[in-house]
């Protein structure tokens, strides 16, 4: 209980300034119109310094991580197996085709830029999966050398700018093409890297988007288990050498959101707690937003030498048109 204690005191500070944007930006759409996320991640934005400060800092860190991991655990209340099974093959071709070319031309991409093949990998693969948290998953099975850790940091932050600018611009592309809710729930789910920007993005457009961007998502989440065991193989004779190393289990968010998918689909979920569960899941997606954009800054990508942002820029460029192409030619809705 102590030990408890002490961690609500450490995190309450951060916390509250992030659910405190929440509140403010929910007024505000609510009462002006516009879309709630987005106003999270600016408000947040302009509230960067609290990052760097101390008391504040676990209490913004647990609500990026723990709290969006709660909110897109939830939102499997809203998703039944039947709507799945609608969506058809179309969504797995696209992601598993988008993942394991992404990684390739990754690879590629680094040996024309002159840069290493572990930087390939290991951007193409935080990029084509799930961003920041793929390349954690990915560099602790890759072999350790005098780059591995600024490779990783460099990757981080790149990745994670890049998904922000995607949360912003991708709902932009989706209405000049005129997308559908389901091709726009593909293509937002199958491009932006991490899962809050995803969440956020598609339910800046609406309910059904958001709905088909996170199941989308959620499978690309899915592909990280099978991308660490490829991995680990690439590099099994460097990292037997440095005495293994652990490999990252299934996303326990990803786990609960399936659990939650299944006993809603098997109508075992009350209407009364299917609506606490979702007002439950929009509010922690709101105040994670807002801690994500608290977390943004857009000159530390500056840090990072031109070659790994034009790296990471080609990947995603490469992932939007390959996924564009699936959707153009319905190969995403079979």
């Amino acid at each position: 209980m102590p030990g408890l204690l002490a961690l609500f005191q450490r995190i309450m500070p951060g916390l509250m300034i992030c659910i405190t944007i929440a509140l403010a930006t929910t007024f505000i759409a609510d009462h002006y119109g516009g879309p709630t996320l987005l106003y999270a991640l600016l408000f947040g934005m302009t509230l960067h310094f609290l990052s760097e400060e101390g008391r504040c800092l676990a209490g913004v860190e647990f609500a990026a991580k723990r709290v969006l991991r709660l909110g897109v655990a939830l939102l499997g209340v809203r998703i039944t197996i039947e709507q799945v099974a609608e969506l058809g093959i179309g969504p797995v071709l696209t992601v598993v085709c988008g993942v394991m070319l992404t990684i390739a031309m990754g690879a590629l991409l680094a040996r024309l830029l002159g840069l290493d093949r572990d930087m390939g990998l290991l951007t193409g693969g935080s990029v084509a999966i799930c961003g920041a948290s793929a390349a954690l998953a990915l560099s602790a099975v890759m072999p350790r050398h005098a780059n591995h850790e600024r490779n990783t940091i460099m990757t981080v932050v790149g990745v994670t700018t890049l998904s922000t600018m995607a949360m912003v611009t991708y709902p932009l592309i989706v209405g000049v093409l005129g997308l559908n809710d389901i091709d726009a729930g593909i293509f937002l789910g199958g491009t932006i890297h991490d899962v809050a920007q995803v969440v956020g993005a598609g339910y800046m457009i609406s309910e059904g988007t958001g709905d088909v961007s996170t199941f989308v998502k959620l499978l690309r989440v899915a592909m990280l288990v099978p991308a660490v065991m490829v991995f680990m193989f690439l590099f099994r004779r460097d990292r037997r050498e440095e005495g293994g190393g652990k490999v990252p289990l299934l996303p326990g968010f990803l786990v609960a959101f399936v659990a939650l998918v299944i006993v809603n689909s098997l109508g075992w979920i009350p209407p009364m707690v299917t609506e606490g569960f979702t007002a439950m899941s929009r509010w922690c997606l709101v105040t994670a937003i807002a801690a994500l954009g608290i977390k943004t800054s857009f000159q530390k990508l500056a840090v990072v030498g031109w070659k790994p942002v034009i790296l990471m820029v080609a990947e995603t460029a490469f992932l939007l048109l390959l996924v564009l192409a699936f959707i153009h030619f319905g190969l995403a809705s079979l």
